[in-house]
């Protein structure tokens, strides 16, 4: 399935969820961000676009605010 400017598919490193158009983990994105910066990521994974590492973050922004998203998986 693909959301946006995250892909998951069976068929692309068995349903770990991608950067669309890449084999990229969107994990890689936050270790990155622990200990460097979006320019580094981007430098080091070519395939992946700037526009697509900000959608990336905006999802997850979106995610986390969501109430009940929270409720359900944290509570």
């Amino acid at each position: 399935m693909k959301y946006g400017a995250i892909t998951i598919d069976p068929e692309t490193m068995s349903c770990t969820p991608v950067f669309t158009g890449t084999r990229v983990p969107v994990t890689f994105l936050f270790d990155y961000l622990q200990g460097s910066s979006v320019e580094e990521f981007l430098e080091n994974y070519l395939t992946v676009s700037r526009e697509q590492v900000f959608a990336v973050l905006e999802t997850t922004k979106l995610l986390l605010q969501r109430e009940e998203y929270l409720h359900e998986n944290f509570a």
